[in-house]
């Protein structure tokens, strides 16, 4: 994704986490591009307020785009099933994953190549959509293998792609997020039956989806965005993405990412700004100040830390009505990337009882 678009502009009011977003997400960016498993919704469900935000964000002027590594559905059943729970949305504000391999595949192969889909029915679907011939064995001769999430995938389909991929057919995945989220946490996701087929075979597979920026600059091309705001949940699709299509990032924790995770993360998977859902496209994003000796400061947190000691996060005052609760992360987040560079967890600790509540509420009680 190029051109002025896309193009990133700190000298204005394009956010960072340590500048913050001196207004709402939803008044600065023209169009969301939404991540769905993890953000929008969790298993069959709308992650609680995400339908009644999504539609206070529409009512400030910003569009919407649906942009998933799932490849397991259709867009017109995506776009009916965000509908059906209180995010109105059509098939052609949806990516998927599916329909960006599909469109990788028939540029390298050309049309009516032969095609082996291993995943939902939106695999399938969307190869032919691009034009390219479906065939269900390898013993067909498929040019390609492209495999993408599914609940029924099994032992059949993943030996049916073992077969084509060693007689030669080129291996492509959808995504290879490890895991997808659920109401009953974490379950394995497209990635981990991708680890099947590459494991068996050896050849590493071609990589369609996010963090990809080809999803991204096809919605921002539906969309014509001109300031898009890449919300997710997950460090190494979501944020990376918006990093390597050159849009800023919102990431929110309704999904599979923790303030541990993010506290270590390396360059590419630190995000503009942080919430805890997409409330936060809302809502005005406090900066962060000082560095160094001084520490860091967030609201009324602050973080120091001695030298090679922990980072040490306490309260300079009382809380601050209308807050959401992450000032204290925020200033750890930029303590903690300031000492490691390239990314590292940091050792935590508390030196209040204030701040024992927090660390604890974000899973770094321990640290």
């Amino acid at each position: 994704m190029t051109g002025p678009a896309v193009a990133r502009d700190r000298g204005d009011e394009w956010p960072g986490l340590a500048a913050g977003c001196t207004r709402a997400p939803a008044e600065v960016h023209d169009v969301a591009l939404l991540d769905l498993d993890g953000v929008v919704y969790v298993g069959p469900d709308a992650v609680p307020g995400v339908p009644e935000s999504l539609a206070r964000a529409r009512e400030r002027g910003m569009r919407l785009g649906f942009v998933t590594n799932n490849a397991a559905r259709p867009p017109e059943e995506v776009a009916g099933h965000l509908s059906d729970l209180g995010v109105p949305a059509t098939p052609d504000e949806v990516i998927t994953s599916s329909q960006a391999a599909a469109s990788v595949v028939a540029g390298m192969l050309g049309a009516g190549a032969r095609v082996l889909p291993v995943g939902g029915p939106g695999v399938a679907a969307a190869l032919r959509a691009a034009g390219l011939t479906v065939v269900g064995t390898a013993e067909e001769d498929p040019a390609a293998v492209v495999q993408g999430y599914g609940r029924e995938v099994g032992w059949a389909q993943l030996a049916e792609a073992v077969v084509a991929v060693r007689n030669g057919a080129r291996h492509v995945a959808t995504n290879t997020d490890a895991t997808i989220p659920s109401p009953r946490g974490p379950l394995p996701g497209n990635g981990a039956m991708v680890r099947v087929v590459r494991e068996v075979t050896g050849r590493q597979p071609l990589v369609t989806g996010k963090p990809d920026p080809a999803m991204h600059a096809e919605c921002v091309r539906r969309t014509g965005a001109e300031r898009p705001l890449v919300v997710g949940d997950r460090l190494d699709t979501d944020i990376e993405g918006a990093h390597r299509a050159g849009a800023a990032s919102l990431l929110v924790f309704s999904g599979v990412t923790d303030p541990a995770l993010l506290l270590a993360a390396g360059p590419l998977h630190r995000p503009d700004l942080i919430a805890a859902d997409t409330g936060g496209l809302l809502v005005p994003h406090p900066p962060v100040t000082g560095g160094g000796a001084e520490g860091w400061r967030c609201g009324r947190w602050a973080v120091t830390a001695a030298h090679d000691g922990p980072l040490e996060l306490r309260t300079t005052g009382a809380d601050e009505a209308g807050g959401d609760g992450l000032d204290g992360l925020r200033a750890l987040c930029l303590a903690a990337w300031a000492r490691a560079p390239e990314g590292a967890a940091p050792q935590v600790r508390a030196a209040d009882a204030d701040a024992r509540r927090v660390l604890a509420a974000w899973g770094l009680a321990a640290r």
